[in-house]
This record gives structure tokens, sequence and C-alpha cells, in this order.
């Protein structure tokens, strides 16, 4: 094992410990962040220049992204500050506090206008929000050309992300694929999301768009 993979287990152990993942082993989490990842470079055909992971909580697939994609700047969002001081402990003791940003914000506000509106050219969520949430709120942070990516279960049909719906917000439809043994929906986005999505903070998740 090599000092890396090492320092990302223990950072991971430290997150369920904390309650920040979920109990059991660590392979599995790794596993399905390896599935972001052959997802989010399916999609783009390389390596993201730059990347935002919504509700990172304890690092998946946040950190593995980071460590695999070291060419890559990326934004970990989570609203809670012990989450949020857990990842930038994870950070530091991974040595990447020079491409990745941990910002404990409400995703909405981050994604209305700002300097992170539609940036990123790869926006992931594990057990984020649901489909209407999740593409509302990421809307205002993908970049035209990019791509979001969600964890989906292995029964999800292509009618939770209806094709209407998600044009009205920039979106191309929804594919879903599977990667390292894990399911997940990949929306590109194909054109400027209008201006009032993501709607402000509370109103996604209390009013669903579909």
């Amino acid at each position: 094992m090599s000092p890396e993979t090492e320092a990302l287990r223990e950072a991971l152990e430290r997150a369920r410990a904390a309650g920040f993942l979920g109990p059991g082993p660590i392979e599995p989490h790794l596993d399905h962040s390896a599935g972001f990842a052959e997802a989010a470079e399916a999609a783009l055909g390389r390596e993201p220049a730059n990347f935002a992971d919504l509700g990172t909580g304890g690092g998946v697939p946040g950190l593995v992204l980071a460590l695999r994609w070291t060419g890559s700047r990326g934004v970990f969002i989570d609203s809670n500050q012990r989450r949020g001081a857990g990842l930038r402990e994870a950070v530091l003791g991974l040595g990447l506090e020079d491409r990745i940003e941990v910002l404990e914000q409400r995703a909405e506000s981050v994604g209305r206008l700002g300097p992170y509106r539609e940036r990123f050219e790869i926006v992931t969520a594990r057990s984020f929000a649901g489909p209407a949430v999740t593409a509302e709120i990421a809307a205002g942070l993908v970049a035209v050309g990019g791509a979001l990516v969600v964890s989906e279960p292995p029964d999800s049909a292509v009618r939770r992300w209806p094709p209407d719906e998600l044009a009205d917000l920039g979106f191309g439809p929804a594919e879903l694929v599977e990667r390292a043994q894990a399911h997940f929906a990949v929306v590109r986005k194909s054109a400027i999301a209008p201006e009032r999505f993501p709607r402000p903070v509370g109103r996604p998740a209390k009013r669903p768009l579909w």
C-alpha cells in the first residue's frame, strides 16, 4: 500500500469514527468513488480541469477524486461545520491544500451568481438529495459542456430525470451508466442555466421542480 493510499484510508476511517461515513469496510467507499471517476472521465473524454463535490461529508468521492485527478482543482461543498473541519484536516493531511478548497456553505448559495457560477467541468453528488434538488443546484455550478454525475440506485429509471425539466435547467437528457459495479446518472450541460436557478436556500427541497 502506497503512503498516499494509507493516508487516504486513515482519513476515511477518522470520518467513519466521527459518524460522517456509514459503518463497515472502507473498500466499498473507495470502489464507489472510482465509479464516479470513471463515469466523469468517460463523459469528458479526459480528466477534468476542475470539479465540485456536493455534500462531501466524510470525503467520498471528493478525496478519492482529488488524489486521482492530480491536475484538477476541486471544491468540496458541505454546510456542516464539523464535517467541514474534518475535510480541511484531511485535505491538509493528504497535501491537497494547493488544489482543494472546502466551502462550509449551502450549495444553493454557492451556485447562485458569484465566482463559482457555472464554473466546473464536473459536479459530483453522492447521497446529496433527490434528482430534482440535485439537478437544480448543480445547474448553477456545471459549466456548459461539463456534466453532473450522480450516484443512483441499481434499479434507477430514466423517468427520475425527466428531459423536459432538465432542459429548463440547461441540461441534456440523463444517461444511466454502470461503472465499477455502481450505478450513476450522467447529465451533460448543454446551455446556460437561467439566472433564477438555483432558487434561494431551502426552496429547491421545499418545492422540487418535479
